[in-house]
């Protein structure tokens, strides 16, 4: 079987021309992906308000966790099969790729249970305060049954792309995304559901998605679904150490959420942390434009890397460092310059919460220049099986360095300083990063 019958010239395509026949139809779904998020803020900020969106932002995290199990799995597996395909070891990228889809369900459908289970223990720990209670616990309940469906999403995307069909991989995100926002409408305005109607809305339009992404494999070019008893412990957890990087993001998304859910209410209350709740709805863009720039890297590099082809990993990270730069300066240009205007989308920029998103969504927005430059170089190394550094460089921008900053920069600057966290986290990694890049090429001299 030829190389080519993937669908894209991984071994001997032109570099930039793969990249980018990747990356705009990655992009594209990405963006769709994340009007999942953002409609639903916008609809719920405009029936319910900013108790409605502060109460999102509350049960988001585990949200985040089910995208990150799905993230692990699905750059774990991808990466796998991709160094399997360029070997044409077939029988065991087939293999690779249902175990991990098999494990990864499993351990959703624990998570489900347990949440049903401790549904009030659940949104206390999560830091439901009494007044967004009902809000958060009725957001929640019907939120679970989409997570499965979200899970396939998720693992299914990548492998889409590795098979060699990123424009069906970019439907996988935009028909969900489609259908979400038109029941989001209907359910939170004409059948008045509030909250839950926004949940609901993302629960069947992640139903869409799964299926989707999982239809696809009665059709591949190479990947089938083919189960290996013998191998099956061993490939999920090589998938999970290569693709941990990818689930500590998505955990560390959380971390930033919940602790800045905790330090915007000690410091403004529920009116703040409706305020951080929009910077929140912003971030999971901002992360999906760069997770494009490193995902539509990432074949490319795994499988050139599994072939030995040094030059063309080079090329590709080149090209993807390049990407970065210019989407995070669109990003920051696009956030800081119309801050105003995004606010008005969720709440009334004149009202208390809108005031405390309106001057510190500028500062939050410097984040964006660095965040993508350190996914890119995330994405690098995941994809060329250093999963240790890929994972130290996670924990240092969303935990070791983020959560310390939000306590320490709240009370320095008690006005805007918890704003500036997040951005100082990203710029700290990114002088590690550069720190390691060039130890290393001296090291080399």
């Amino acid at each position: 079987m030829k190389q080519q019958e993937l669908g894209l010239d991984y071994g001997g395509g032109n570099i930039a021309r793969l990249y980018f026949k990747i990356f705009f139809p990655t992009l594209l779904g990405m963006i769709f992906n994340a009007l999942l998020t953002i409609i639903d803020g916008v609809f719920v900020g405009q029936r319910v308000g900013p108790d409605g969106i502060a109460a999102v932002n509350i049960i988001a995290p585990l949200f985040m966790v089910t995208t990150g199990i799905g993230l692990m799995f699905g750059i774990g597996s991808s990466v796998a099969a991709g160094i399997a395909l360029s070997g044409k070891n077939y029988a065991r990228t087939n293999s690779i790729v249902t175990s991990g889809f098999i494990f990864a369900t499993s351990l959703i459908a624990l998570l489900i249970i347990v949440a049903y289970l401790f549904t009030e223990q659940l949104v206390s720990l999560l830091g439901s305060s009494a007044q967004l209670h009902y809000h958060t616990t009725g957001y929640l309940i019907y939120l679970l049954p989409g997570l499965i469906p979200l899970m396939w999403q998720s693992i299914g995307m990548m492998l889409i792309r590795l098979d060699g069909s990123p424009k069906y991989a970019m439907m996988c995100n935009v028909i969900p995304a489609v259908i979400n926002i038109v029941l989001d409408w209907w359910l939170v305005f004409p059948m008045d559901m509030g909250v839950r109607g926004a949940a609901l809305a993302t629960s069947l339009s992640c139903c869409v998605g799964g299926v989707m992404a999982v239809a696809y494999f009665r059709r591949s070019y190479i990947i089938k679904f083919t189960f290996r008893i013998k191998r099956f412990w061993a490939e999920v957890i090589n998938q999970a150490r290569i693709g941990s990087a990818a689930f500590v993001t998505e955990i560390a998304m959380s971390v930033m959420m919940y602790t800045g859910n905790y330090v915007f209410m000690r410091s403004f209350g529920e009116s703040g942390v409706a305020a951080y709740s929009i910077a929140c709805y912003l971030f999971p863009l901002i992360f999906m434009i760069n997770n494009a720039v490193a995902q539509s890297a990432q074949p490319i590099i795994s499988y050139n890397f599994g072939c030995g082809s040094d030059d063309r990993v080079k090329s590709a990270l080149r090209v993807s460092v390049l990407t970065a730069i210019v989407c995070g300066l669109i990003a920051w240009a696009g956030i800081s310059q119309g801050a105003r205007m995004i606010v008005s989308m969720f709440i009334s920029p004149e009202c208390e919460a809108g005031r405390i998103a309106v001057t510190g969504l500028p500062v939050f927005a410097i984040a964006a220049i660095f965040f993508g430059l350190n996914i890119t170089f995330i994405g690098y190394y995941q994809s060329t099986g250093k999963a240790a550094a890929a994972l130290m460089l996670t924990l240092l921008r969303g935990v070791i360095f983020l959560v310390p900053l939000f306590i320490i920069l709240a009370r320095i600057f008690p006005a805007w300083g918890m704003w500036a966290a997040i951005p100082s986290s990203e710029l700290l990694t990114f002088l590690v990063i550069l720190t390691m890049y060039f130890f290393r090429k001296n090291r080399k001299l």
